[in-house]
């Protein structure tokens, strides 16, 4: 019986159709875990700076002050994955680049190291007629299915609680490849999981994007949403969808908090964050120079640094509060181009769900409610004010002159706990408004069986930032603000200058514009184009030039930095250290640092008298001989002026062609006295002659 050989044709294997794409902003999402043992044992300066440092790197970028456009965010990641999770939207992958070595330039990234990250790009793609519409260009830009896809393309990110982030990929096991699936059928499932995603509208938020040839999995998917709940259960029911059970593999699953960057102190010493339903942020200032917009409130969010004066980020917590407030560019401002909603119904599972959501009615007439904007917000502390604060402190053995002065702010807050068993909660709160020049004091005292705490500030708007820290200690019931007595008749109740210091800034404008005349510079202690911070020192110039060069370095992180160095006097051991910045906020935070200095005895204008500095005497090289041996000349002329103490010639130690004069007078008339002379007329004309930069006087009293 012969045999015979059967041959069977095999078909070759179908090339299935991919979906159209488009790509938007490009994602990071950068995990940090922090090492405790190196923050624990690390000083407290260093500490500080990294604090500081890290919270300016943070408002600088959720600001998108480095780029054109974008989105950026920070969380702090439950369990041991990772502490920290940074997520960053720009336009181009080279604005991410630059967004992971800026961090890890600050102080703060020396305390952390990476625990993994994933890099993504915002993406839609279309599996229906309509979705296909727009790829190929037949859709106004104007309409509703634009709008709602360009929105897939630059998404904001929401102000929602938390963030639930992970990678996934589409399986492609021999029996279970997703690509392997005509379009048709990939198509439905997309349809029907849309369909799932369309029922948690309003509750939970997404975003899809893509990583083929960017990161080790397919999509990045990032769920928003302010109950955690929310997000499981449309993940549950995802799973049961045979696009999830047949065809999904994940990655890991992070989970994470949402904070303002004036918390990451707060972060960093275990903190809630925000505080129990109620958040009131410490307005800082930090060298990038942002500017004041919500009062001068600085309790510290637990360890915070030197920071003074700038617009806080107010938030609203608690696990799953509601939100609200608004920062510039949210949703809430206007021009979103579509609901939490329309986000959520796309696949969380990866492909997007473009054409389905587009197939509704509303997605052609672009009718998508805004949604949602702001930070999380808090709501604020609210506290009885009364007239007679200073006798309730009184009774308290708190008393003015003393303990306070009048025009103070005060806040009175009974709690129902033991006044020792308060005393180390409020302690810690203490340590941390101490950091805040308008701090005054902070206490518990015992009453008739009942604790009170007490917090002294120089300025209402500062107590009531304060009270928001003050109004989560345990058991407190009753709450009461107000000024403690009158102000002087110097200062206004609130503790800024009175009628006196408007005359004083008045005169101090006449000097300005007399000086002008000659085309001279004339600033005030914290002038117009530059604020100046000189400080003395009795350290060995060598040690504290060690100590300023580390500080510099920090500095120059920040725009608003001009310079800072160490000027020794030529003709005797005085050294003194100058700090120069372009906004008052900025030079205030860093007086906080350079005041730590070794062996600091004071500044310029401690004391009685008028002082002047003339600055930015940059001179030409050939001339230092000569400007040098002219100084003298004329030290001998202020020897003879009425009013004149002492003047000195201060040469910066690393460039000895920079330098600055510091005199002091009795008095401002007796200054202007010398200013007016055709002495000083003549050396100014001179001086034009070897100088490299136009001369600079600044008024120190």
């Amino acid at each position: 019986m012969g045999r015979f050989l059967r041959i069977e044709a095999v078909a070759p294997a179908m090339k299935r159709e991919p979906p159209q794409t488009e790509e938007g902003w490009y994602v990071l999402h950068d995990l940090r875990r922090v090492d405790w043992d190196a923050w624990r044992s690390a000083p407290e300066r260093d500490r500080d700076r990294a604090l500081t440092d890290g919270i300016d790197y943070l408002e600088y970028y959720e600001a998108v002050e480095d780029s054109s456009e974008g989105q950026s965010a920070v969380y702090t990641v439950l369990g041991d994955k990772a502490d920290i999770m940074l997520v960053h939207l720009r336009p181009t992958l080279s604005d991410l680049d630059a967004a992971e070595r800026q961090f890890e330039q600050t102080e703060f990234a020396r305390y952390t190291e990476r625990a993994t990250s994933y890099v993504s790009v915002t993406e839609a793609s279309g599996y229906t007629e309509k979705a296909r519409e727009y790829f190929e260009g037949e859709v106004d830009d104007d309409s509703g299915l634009a709008q709602y896809i360009q929105a897939r393309l630059h998404p904001e990110i929401p102000d929602d609680e938390f963030v639930c982030f992970y990678p996934m990929s589409k399986r492609r096991d021999p029996d279970q490849n997703w690509y392997d699936l005509p379009f048709a059928e990939r198509a439905e499932h997309i349809k029907r999981h849309g369909n799932i995603g369309r029922e948690y509208g309003g509750k939970v938020s997404q975003m899809i994007a893509g990583s083929i040839a960017l990161d080790d999995h397919e999509w990045g998917i990032t769920l928003w949403g302010d109950d955690v709940t929310h997000m499981k259960d449309l993940l549950t029911q995802m799973r049961f969808d045979p696009s999830t059970s047949k065809f999904a593999e994940f990655g890991s699953f992070y989970l994470g908090r949402r904070f303002a960057p004036a918390d990451l102190p707060a972060v960093l010493n275990g903190q809630r964050v925000p505080a129990d339903g109620t958040r009131a942020d410490a307005e800082r200032s930090v060298p990038a120079g942002s500017e004041s917009a919500a009062g001068d409130g600085h309790a510290a969010n637990g360890g915070e640094s030197h920071h003074a004066e700038t617009a806080t980020s107010e938030q609203t917590g608690g696990d799953a509060g509601g939100h609200g407030g608004v920062h510039p560019g949210s949703s809430a401002e206007g021009d979103h181009p579509h609901d939490s909603g329309e986000t959520a119904s796309d696949d969380a599972d990866g492909e997007d769900a473009d054409g389905e959501a587009a197939d509704g009615a509303d997605a052609d007439d672009g009718d998508h409610p805004a949604g949602g904007g702001g930070r999380p917000s808090p709501g604020d502390v609210s506290y009885d004010e009364v007239d007679d604060l200073h006798q309730r402190v009184g009774t308290l053995g708190l008393y003015e002159g003393d303990d306070y002065d009048a025009g103070d702010y005060g806040l009175l807050f009974y709690s129902s706990e033991d006044a020792e068993d308060l005393a180390d909660e409020v302690g810690d709160l203490r340590e941390s408004f101490d950091h805040y020049d308008r701090h005054v004091a902070t206490t518990v005292r015992a009453q008739s069986g009942q604790a009170a705490v007490v917090s002294i500030w120089t300025a209402k708007e500062a107590a009531e930032t304060a009270a928001g820290f003050l109004g989560d200690v345990s058991g407190v019931a009753e709450k009461y603000g107000g000024h403690l007595g009158e102000a002087d008749a110097g200062d206004d109740a609130d503790g800024s200058e009175s009628d006196t210091a408007t005359e004083s800034e008045a005169a101090s404008e006449e000097i300005r514009e007399q000086l002008a005349e000659m085309d001279i510079y004339a600033g005030q202690p914290h002038g117009e184009d530059v604020f100046a911070l000189v400080l003395y020192s009795e350290a060995d110039p060598d040690d504290l030039s060690t100590e300023v060069a580390d500080l510099r370095e920090s500095f120059d992180h920040y725009d608003t930095h001009v310079k800072t160095a160490v000027y020794e006097d030529q003709g005797s051991e005085t050294t003194a250290v100058v700090s120069l910045w372009e906004t008052q906020s900025a030079a205030d935070t860093a007086s906080g640092f350079l005041t730590d200095l070794p062996e600091i005895v004071g500044r310029p204008d401690d004391g009685d008298g008028f002082g002047t500095m003339g600055m930015f005497y940059t001179v030409k090289p050939d001339h230092r001989e000569e400007f040098v041996e002219t100084f003298g000349e004329v030290g001998e002329l202020l020897a003879e002026m009425d009013g004149h103490r002492e003047t000195a010639l201060l040469a910066n130690r690393e460039d000895e062609n920079d330098m600055f004069i510091a005199s002091q007078w009795d008095a401002r008339e007796d200054a202007m006295a010398f200013f007016r002379s055709d002495e000083f007329a003549e050396t100014v004309q001179w001086g034009r002659t070897v100088l490299a930069d136009k001369p600079r006087h600044v008024f120190l009293a």
